[in-house]
């Protein structure tokens, strides 16, 4: 496919569901893109603190008794705000795109 992603809106997307871990994050864009979005957690965790700064998001410490305690991001209200936004805005992208791609007709563009 040649259209780029977004990863900081897949991201909140994906963090809109609930909390998730650096992994879980990774699974749920993975499966929800049908196998067609795919990011290495080496590539996550740089976007993850960025998107924290920016305090779209907050990680807090989990414990388990299972294993090694994990930090598990859950979106924070400026991140769903953000999320409105990019929502906004893929929605006029693709209306627009839609638009060029489906709507003119071959033959009324003869150039």
């Amino acid at each position: 496919m040649r259209f780029k992603t977004d990863p900081e809106a897949m991201i909140l997307g994906v963090l809109a569901e609930g909390p998730l871990h650096g992994y879980g994050i990774v699974k749920a864009i993975q499966e929800a893109s049908d196998g067609l979005f795919k990011m290495a957690e080496g590539q996550l965790y740089p976007v993850l603190h960025g998107m924290q700064k920016r305090g779209w998001i907050q990680g807090e410490w989990e414990t388990s008794e299972s294993g090694p305690a994990r930090k598990a991001y859950r979106l924070l209200e400026a991140g769903r705000l953000e999320l409105e936004a990019r929502r906004a805005d893929w929605q006029r992208f693709a209306k627009a795109a839609g638009n060029v791609l489906f709507t003119l007709r071959p033959e009324a563009n003869h150039g």
